[in-house]
């Protein structure tokens, strides 16, 4: 009989190995039998093979077949190995050629119906990313052809059947089936037109100051205030305050999504992620984990915005486990047989009520919370997590004349749209400086960034010693005093204001530190 071998690609973490299906055809008795450390899915799917063959008009192979997914000690998991299994088959038993050395240069992809169909597969926008920079093309299911193009646009067929993919390997067709090929572009115009927008936020003047910072220096927010005062009406109007994905931030955030469970939509491809998980959620659903090791919310949220309402409701555990990813940027999932990087820069605002009943401090006098409860409610929130946390601010319930008011008239109250404008230049002139937002500035970074003059270091060190400062505290107060500075030199020169000291000045005054120590109120 004959060997057949056809190129694939496995699926650990955000890493894509390549995997080399190899299929043998013998004489004996009928025997079908994959080896290489297939999981229960792949081995499951000789039977749907053999279906989609003989379905698809073509004659399934007597005698023995043996399928092995080379590199042997590589873990296989998933059913996109289905269809480069099915062409071996048809390969090594004559049924279809392929032109000479046209394999070497594709990769296959995708699950069998019993039909001969081609059904969507997950973690196609990271196989496709790493076959093009091997200089591959790849063939996937119809339904996964436009998230393949977002990382490969000019190296990606989609078939909608495995007759179509056999079309396609012996070269009878280029097309997608008769689909017209789709053309998308490094990155489409985001319509921020349905966006939730700033100005339906009514008072919260310092909540909105707030929000405008954590924006410009990509700083952790927590709002604290009663219910119904629009805390999260605040946090679901910071995704519309950034500004769009890069290139290859959009094709990470494609890539961990791809992975997830739930798959990739292409139709948000650009977006910044908003995930606000419910606080039941378990410390594998946040951080990630399972047995196969998926991304969690922290993951999913990277380059965008991590909500968690109602913080102290939270597992003490799950808020724990943030600590790390908050600090680095990166979560380490470890297993007994797999080991898995995920990337998790992204931006928390987290909402919580000052005390069980939520109306402490309130003039109606409606709270009768005691204050050991009150105390217990806050010490769920440990002190080391809340150090990590840049801004702290409360949020009052908004007074009458202010909520049953009129609008504000056009061009007096703040908008989303105002508010992105400038966070977008003050985020270009950090990049121009350091390359990354302040937030992410090293201890080292910000002894030159950061210049305090005699006034500032005695201010820092007053706050220091009644707030009790941690040395992390205080970087992070150096952080946030750098980004206020930012907005006043990024407003000035969006005015054509000329600036006295130079977008070049490294130095912080007195106003920003004082902004900066009165937004990390507890």
């Amino acid at each position: 009989m004959g060997i057949a071998r056809v190129a694939s690609r496995a699926q650990l973490g955000l890493a894509a190995p390549p995997v080399e299906v190899e299929v043998h055809l013998g004489s004996g008795l009928p025997v079908f039998s994959i080896v290489g450390l297939a999981a229960t899915a792949v081995k499951e799917s000789k039977d749907r093979v053999r279906a989609a063959i003989q379905n698809s008009r073509f004659e399934f192979p007597a005698g023995r077949i043996t399928v092995n997914l080379s590199p042997a000690d590589l873990p296989k998991e998933g059913c996109r190995y289905d269809l480069p299994i099915a062409l071996g088959i048809l390969l090594a038993s004559a049924q279809i050629k392929a032109p000479r050395g046209s394999l070497v240069r594709t990769e296959f992809y995708g699950e069998l119906g019993l039909a001969g169909e081609l059904k969507p597969i997950r973690g196609v926008v990271l196989a496709a990313a790493h076959a093009a920079r091997g200089g591959r093309q790849v063939v996937v299911p119809l339904d996964n052809l436009a998230e393949a193009r977002l990382a490969a646009p000019e190296a990606a067929r989609g078939a909608s059947s495995l007759l179509g993919a056999c079309a396609l390997v012996s070269g009878r067709t280029t097309s997608d089936d008769g689909r017209a090929p789709l053309q998308v572009g490094a990155g489409p115009a985001i319509d921020r037109s349905d966006a939730p927008d700033l100005l339906d936020v009514r008072g919260q003047a310092a909540g909105k100051r707030a929000l405008l910072v954590a924006a410009a220096g990509g700083h952790s927010l927590l709002l604290i205030g009663p219910p119904g005062t629009g805390k999260s009406m605040l946090a679901q109007r910071l995704p519309g305050l950034l500004p769009t994905l890069s290139g290859d931030e959009a094709l990470d955030v494609a890539s961990i999504a791809s992975v997830s469970t739930k798959g990739f939509n292409p139709a948000d491809y650009g977006r910044r992620p908003f995930r606000a998980p419910h606080h039941t959620a378990s410390a594998s659903a946040i951080i990630g984990g399972g047995p196969n090791a998926r991304p969690g919310e922290v993951s999913l949220a990277h380059r965008g915005v991590l909500f968690l309402d109602e913080l102290p409701e939270f597992n003490r555990r799950v808020l724990e486990s943030l600590r790390e990813p908050l600090e680095t940027g990166v979560v380490a999932i470890s297993r007994a047989a797999l080991q898995v990087d995920y990337p998790a820069r992204f931006q928390l605002v987290a909402a919580m009520n000052p005390c069980p009943c939520g109306y402490l401090g309130e003039t109606s006098g409606r709270c009768r919370c005691a204050p050991p409860e009150i105390a217990r409610y806050r010490s769920r929130i440990s002190g080391p997590l809340l150090d990590r946390i840049d801004l702290r601010v409360e949020i009052p319930a908004v007074p009458s004349e202010e909520l049953l008011g009129a609008r504000p008239p056009p061009g007096t109250a703040l908008t989303s749209a105002c508010a992105a404008r400038l966070v977008r230049d003050t985020r270009e002139l950090q990049c121009r400086r350091t390359g990354k937002l302040n937030a992410e500035l090293s201890g080292s970074e910000l002894e030159d960034l950061c210049r305090l003059d005699r006034r500032s270091r005695l201010l820092l060190g007053q706050a220091r010693a009644r707030l009790m400062l941690s040395a992390r505290g205080i970087h992070r107060v150096l952080r946030v005093a750098r980004t206020i500075a930012d907005m006043e030199l990024a407003h000035l020169d969006s005015a054509g204001a000329q600036n006295e000291t130079g977008p070049q000045d490294h130095s912080i005054g007195p106003v920003h530190l004082a902004e900066a120590l009165q937004l990390r109120r507890d």
